[in-house]
């Protein structure tokens, strides 16, 4: 057998972290089988379906390295498939019109919340009659159709997750819809309906999707059984909580791969650690790996049932790493659009080679992509805002003098190297007589406004290669008078 299962997003929003987390689990199992993983568009639901969801969601996984070796498949265009399923199912006399009206059913709700009984459909009109039917027709009801479901089944599956599932018939809410209203015809068939289609019809052995499917899987099992189809596996992975330990939301913050992307997360970071939301390696202290590395490894034994807590400080530290780790060629692509958007010039004479530089310089400090732009103001601006500490260390004893000398030694036609920015710091505190360091902090100050910051020298190397560093050293003369 082969493995085949699918992601199945909904294009009514973007793509969310938890159908992002549902999408690994598919591939990690996927690969490690040898398997295929196949991407279904759910987009029935007319109203909320929107074409630049659809993209968002294909352009997030494409993001996240998770390919797919089918698809995508659209339901919107498998319409007519599903209409003959629900053609066979009424032939079979597994389903039936039912004639309820909006009010009735509302009745129904009303009085079984006044007997403190949980909602269901009374399966009033299962056994109509040609003569009610016709009657039915002729007041100008719709109808809906509806699977039969025998209230004294027991419904069994062993979920890989979560081990021997039992449901009962008569805690499903009585018999389920599976086609809208329509006038005279089959209506759009139902998600619970339309997925089994979509499951039999593209052989997939294995289901995995998230624990607030459960109650869907022993409905949709008695469905494959009225086709007279094989059941795939289940497994049901833990939803993604909060730190408090509710079902995360939007209104914890990000939830959106785009988002997160948009925070200045890399894709391998990201994909890293939506692996151990739910899984833990069989090397319980390694926490650093590549999909490709997860897929091998990768079981349901070590899904846990319990729900993963997101936790975006240990999320920053797998990011962190995976940027600290980068080759230099590699995070420069990945940073310039982000200077771009924050409004740095990067072709104001500043070359390929003198930014892969400046990216080495602040590399180590990168927890977020983003965070280059606060790192890196000062390399990309001409005037320099002086904080009080910094105008505090120039206006000490001996510092103008100091800066004056740096100006008089800097030479208009040959760039500084290590070398000669070394030398002259020698000659200053030589010759002004002054110690090392309070040189090297009214440097500091001077070229950045600032006290602290990264490695000084290759910083002053750096701002002397776009020739910045003597009018810095010039404004910094005027701030501390």
């Amino acid at each position: 057998m082969t493995v085949r299962v699918r992601l199945a997003p909904s294009p009514t929003g973007n793509l969310h972290i938890g159908t992002a987390r549902t999408a690994v689990f598919n591939w990690l199992f996927a690969r490690h089988l040898g398997g295929k993983f196949i991407l279904r568009v759910e987009d029935t639901d007319t109203s909320r379906s929107r074409p630049e969801y659809t993209e968002n969601i294909l352009e997030g996984l494409r993001w996240l390295g998770l390919d797919w070796d089918e698809g995508p498949f659209f339901q919107s265009k498998r319409l007519d498939f599903y209409k003959q399923g629900v053609q066979t199912l009424l032939d079979k006399g597994l389903a039936y019109r039912c004639y309820t009206t909006t009010e009735e059913l509302e009745a129904l709700r009303e009085a079984q919340k006044s007997r403190n009984e949980a909602p269901r459909y009374d399966n009033r009109h299962r056994n109509l009659t040609p003569e009610q039917e016709t009657a039915f027709q002729a007041e100008g009801r719709s109808f809906v159709i509806r699977f039969k479901i025998d209230d004294t089944r027991e419904i069994v599956w062993n979920d890989l997750v979560r081990g021997k599932m039992v449901w009962r018939g008569s805690d499903l809410g009585g018999d389920m819809v599976i086609a809208r209203a329509t006038d005279g015809g089959i209506g759009q068939p139902l998600y619970n309906f339309a997925v089994v289609i979509d499951d039999m019809d593209m052989q997939i052995t294995h289901v995995i999707r998230g624990e607030d499917h459960i109650a869907n899987t022993a409905k949709q099992i008695l469905l494959y059984e009225a086709f007279g189809a094989k059941t795939p596996e289940f497994a049901h992975t833990p939803l993604i909580l909060n730190m408090e330990g509710r079902k995360l939301s939007k209104r914890d913050g990000v939830t959106s791969i785009c988002d997160f992307q948009e925070m200045g997360f890399t894709a391998e970071a990201l994909v890293n650690y939506m692996t151990l939301l739910g899984w833990s390696p069989p090397d319980s202290t390694q926490e650093i790996f590549t999909l490709e590395g997860a897929a091998k490894e990768f079981s349901f034994e070590r899904v846990n049932k319990a729900g993963a807590k997101f936790d975006w400080a240990k999320l920053d530290w797998i990011n962190s790493q995976y940027i600290h780790n980068m080759p230099v060629d590699k995070l420069t692509d990945l940073l310039m659009p982000v200077l771009e958007k924050a409004g740095c010039k990067l072709n104001d004479g500043r070359e390929r080679q003198w930014l892969e530089e400046l990216v080495t310089l602040t590399q180590p400090s990168l927890t977020r992509l983003q965070d280059i732009v606060s790192l890196t103001k000062t390399f990309f601006t001409t005037e320099v805002e002086y904080g009080e500490e910094a105008i505090a260390q120039l206006k000490k004893e001996g510092v103008i003098g100091s800066v004056e000398a740096i100006i008089a030694a800097l030479d208009d036609k040959n760039p500084l190297d290590a070398t000669t920015a070394g030398d002259i710091i020698k000659q200053v505190v030589k010759g002004q007589k002054l110690k090392k360091g309070l040189v090297m902090r009214s440097l500091r100050a001077a070229l950045t406004g600032e006290l602290n910051g990264p490695d000084l020298m290759q910083s002053w190397l750096l701002l002397n290669k776009i020739n910045l560093d003597k009018s810095r050293l010039t404004q910094a003369l005027a701030a501390a008078s």
